[in-house]
């Protein structure tokens, strides 16, 4: 990323070697849409933005457009353009494409020049600026575990692509074999690779704090630097960018799915949150001493704002299960038995918990923080984000108490408690309650982004629906 304030102006001696620039927007299920433009094109646009079809937002992550037609994009209005506007802070260089100049665009109401209500990144600054307007700020990290499979490299001359859809996805070789957590050994196997991953990451402004085998065949756990929340959504998606990119090249192909495999762990996407004064950068999560009289000592070195931001969180979880988890496959991770949360709960260094409190004594109070253990790495780093920011900002405006006890420490992984509700347990459901009339969603979000990503989630159970699996074919082909 650049060292120095990028502005208009300083662009044409930036650019001034370059020929092109490459522009990348997000879309609901957290893809990077994008295009290459002229050095001379850019340069005219930088400032006040160009069309961007709207179809983006108006088809499925194969491009298919959605069974029912929703109000952003849609034959009605032509599928007209929507405005993209560069953020020059974004500004980097892809190392692994010649060192093309990149830049991240946000997505605006061509009419009202507004940010476009189904923008992600639109909808983590609004949600910020909540924070802003009261002096605060939030930092955050994501931690992303993935399979990653052995397909053919960038010298062969099969394609990848055609490589995964002629061979059954179960048949799929791993990178490398075995239960290897945290293993030393196993990276060696791909040592090129690995350390290609790491280095490119630093190089592409996505830095990787910590990186290692986890439990899985092939699996890998990338924990991204803490920074502004803003930025590490963007780092998020680039992360992801990054992997896939460099993973053609060797023949691997990552795969972010939250479960791909049965009878493994899943994928997981945890998201580290705190808040903090913009001007002291202090952590107003944490408390300045502990309190003896805390109604549980899970929260004694919690301050009150974390302590109704965590009730924010806790209110509002059931209702915004799509944004966290996003597709037909997340409901497969979130099972009982497999470090998976599926309750509606929270603990101090709880990993059984959808929210892991992490304060003194196990960590400093400078690093207090929540960590949303609900998440799978399938999803919308920006949505994950902004809902997070959402529910707890209501928590603190509400000055919400904890509806729940914390859970026990003998809690069996993934088990529900006496109070804790359980989670939705499939997209259907998760999905019409997050749509519902007077849901919290509504209320955080407005039904503007409700009625419009809720559609896009109708429309995956739809196609899921109306698909013929292999379990079917294996259970029913000789049987009945």
């Amino acid at each position: 990323m650049a060292s120095e304030k990028v502005t208009v102006e300083s662009l044409p001696r930036l650019l001034e070697k370059d020929a092109c620039v490459k522009l990348a927007g997000v879309d609901v299920d957290g893809q990077l849409r994008g295009k290459l433009v002229s050095k001379t094109k850019f340069l005219s646009i930088a400032a006040s933005g160009f069309g961007f079809c709207s179809v983006i937002f108006g088809w499925d992550m194969h491009d298919r457009t959605y069974m029912r037609e929703l109000a952003i994009s849609n034959a009605e209005n032509g599928y007209r353009d929507i405005l993209a506007i560069p953020d020059l802070s974004t500004f980097r260089r892809v190392p692994w494409e010649n060192n093309v100049p990149f830049f991240l665009v946000s997505f605006y109401d061509p009419d009202t020049r507004e940010p476009l209500s189904a923008c992600p990144r639109g909808l983590l600054h609004s949600q910020l600026e909540k924070l802003r307007s009261k002096g605060c700020g939030a930092m955050a990290g994501a931690e992303y575990e993935f399979y990653q499979f052995r397909t053919p490299d960038s010298s062969s001359t099969a394609s990848p692509a055609a490589f995964l859809q002629d061979n059954p996805p179960h048949k799929l070789p791993s990178l490398t074999e075995g239960m290897f957590g945290y293993s030393l050994t196993r990276p060696i196997h791909n040592k090129d690779y690995f350390y290609d991953v790491f280095n490119t990451c630093a190089a592409f402004g996505c830095n990787i704090e910590s990186w290692h085998t986890e439990s899985g065949p092939g699996v890998f756990e990338a924990a991204l630097e803490f920074v502004d929340i803003a930025s590490m959504a963007d780092r998020a998606a680039l992360f992801k960018y990054t992997v896939k990119s460099l993973g053609v090249q060797y023949g691997v192909t990552p795969c972010f799915m939250a479960k791909p495999k049965e009878g493994l762990p899943g994928n997981s996407g945890h998201m580290h949150v705190s808040i903090i004064d913009k001007e002291s950068g202090k952590n107003l999560l944490a408390r300045d001493s502990p309190d003896e009289n805390a109604q549980w000592k899970d929260i004694a070195n919690l301050s009150d704002m974390g302590r109704h931001f965590l009730a924010g969180i806790l209110e509002g979880l059931p209702d915004i299960m799509p944004l966290l988890a996003p597709t037909i496959n997340s409901y497969k991770r979130l099972v009982e038995n497999f470090w998976a949360p599926v309750t509606v709960s929270w603990g101090l260094e709880h990993r059984a918990a959808s929210i892991r409190i992490i304060t003194p004594p196990t960590s400093k109070p400078s690093a207090t923080r929540f960590e949303v253990r609900v998440p799978g790495a399938d999803t919308n780093a920006h949505i994950v984000l902004a809902a997070i920011l959402a529910l707890g900002w209501r928590g603190v405006e509400r000055k919400l108490a904890i509806p729940c006890p914390p859970l026990a420490v003998d809690q069996d992984v993934g088990g529900i408690n006496d109070k804790g509700e359980r989670l939705a347990r499939n997209l259907r459901e998760a999905t019409a309650r997050f749509m519902r009339k007077d849901s919290i969603a509504r209320e955080v979000f407005g039904d503007e982004f409700v009625d419009h990503f809720g559609g896009t989630r109708e429309n995956e159970v739809h196609l899921f629906d109306e698909a013929v699996t292999d379990w079917e074919m294996k259970r029913y082909i000789e049987t009945v």
